[in-house]
């Protein structure tokens, strides 16, 4: 099997996934998945998908990350790896999509307007 790549976005984030068959190795940007996120929860985010499906253990992966937090990365990786999966076999989208990993998260950061401190927020008003 060649190497399938797939690409995850989530608010800045960008993660560029590499999949092959191996034996179950995560690298994030040349580090370790237990090395780059510490956090067992962002952890289990990136794992999500393979433990759906239960190859966990079938697949090496090769994630660049860039952009966002932490946060919106571990996501971003997760929507990679799910879209590189289903590229590998098409009968698993409907077990992915039932889990909400096919989704792109369209929530970004709202624009800072012109004639405001922030998007929302108003400056002060004064009567007189």
């Amino acid at each position: 099997m060649e190497a399938v790549n797939a690409i995850g976005r989530r608010k800045a984030a960008v993660a560029r996934v590499f999949v092959t068959e191996g034996t179950g190795k995560i690298v994030i940007n040349k580090r370790d998945l237990e090395n780059y996120f510490p956090s067992s929860i962002l952890q289990f985010i990136v794992k999500q998908p393979l433990n759906t499906l239960n190859v966990a253990d079938k697949y090496d992966i090769r994630i660049n990350l860039d952009g966002g937090g932490y946060k919106g990365q571990s996501e971003a990786a997760r929507l990679g790896i799910a879209r590189a999966l289903v590229k590998i076999n098409a009968e698993d989208k409907p077990a992915l999509r039932a889990a909400g990993f096919m989704t792109r998260d369209p929530r970004v950061v709202e624009r800072k307007k012109p004639g405001q401190p922030k998007a929302r927020k108003r400056f002060q008003f004064s009567k007189r």
